[in-house]
């Protein structure tokens, strides 16, 4: 499958910026069976100064600093990305989760793969006793931990209401959590957190979701803006699988990965600091579509 990407995120100020400087992942990366045949951001007003660089996660993060005063500033995203992922192993062919939990704390490797990296709570995945207990449900003693996430996947989608008004990135996981409604990041962080609790490694996946249903199918939630879900350390054998909590699904061809992380702060989309006071307004939009080749 061939996607073109387009997304559009414009700034709108009250009162004219003096400069800005701003980190973007917005980027596709190449891997985990997608590969990126084409890519680029264009600014409005023009980066006077612009590089990109890998960051520890592998993820393309493009940097712009613009010293022209502005009252708007218009990032665009233009890619094409091929993907085919591998067909997904047999859950109940994968080893029991208490197996995997051991791996993962005796791993001594500290490099972006290493699944070190997604054992502890972070600032937007904290650890709580509620998602623990939560996830518990879905991992007896000895189970497969793929038929174990799979089941927790679905019980997220099951139980909790997808409401882009309940929530904000500000809000704590725990408050989103106990009113059962959220958006994808939520649903992400949340899983995240329940599969920390357990001592099992889980990272946080941005990117994009295509936004036309299938024949048949009914219309998947994320798909109008950057979507998010979570990527599971199965073991040495089996490496990281992706799950979208969200859609109660395994991640296949319709999700486009952009950046990884142990949670939305290490891929946040655009980070960035203004010279300038008063208000802004912030509008995004993203189109995913199958290439026309």
């Amino acid at each position: 499958m061939i996607y073109d990407i387009v997304h559009h995120t414009t700034y709108k100020y009250d009162a004219p910026v003096a400069s800005a400087r701003c980190a973007m992942r917005l980027l596709p990366r190449s891997d985990r069976g997608q590969t990126v045949l084409s890519s680029k951001i264009e600014l409005s007003p023009s980066a006077d100064l612009i590089s990109d660089r890998i960051d520890f996660h592998g993820n393309r993060v493009c940097e712009a600093r613009i010293l022209e005063p502005h009252t708007r500033l218009r990032i665009g995203l233009a890619a094409r990305v091929a993907v085919e992922r591998p067909a997904p192993p047999v859950s109940a062919l994968t080893p029991a989760w208490e197996i995997v939990r051991t791996a993962a704390h005796e791993a001594n490797s500290l490099q972006a793969s290493s699944p070190a990296h997604y054992i502890y709570a972070s600032r937007h995945a904290p650890l709580f006793n509620a998602a623990t207990k939560y996830a518990r449900k879905s991992f007896s003693p000895h189970r497969p931990i793929l038929e174990g996430a799979i089941e927790l996947t679905k019980r997220i989608h099951a139980d909790f209401a997808y409401d882009p008004d309940a929530t904000h990135i500000a809000t704590p996981i725990v408050q989103a959590f106990d009113n059962r409604r959220g958006v994808c990041q939520d649903f992400a962080h949340i899983m995240i957190a329940a599969l920390r609790g357990l001592g099992l490694a889980a990272s946080y996946v941005s990117g994009y979701l295509r936004t036309f249903a299938a024949p048949g199918q009914t219309r998947l939630e994320g798909a109008d803006s950057t979507h998010a879900w979570v990527s599971l350390w199965c073991g040495p054998e089996f490496g990281f699988f992706d799950l979208d909590p969200t859609n109660a699904m395994a991640v296949g061809n319709d999700h486009i990965a952009i950046a990884i992380g142990r949670d939305y702060a290490d891929v946040s989309p655009i980070d960035g600091v203004i010279l300038g006071a008063g208000n802004q307004d912030l509008d995004v939009s993203v189109d995913v579509k199958e290439a026309a080749i």
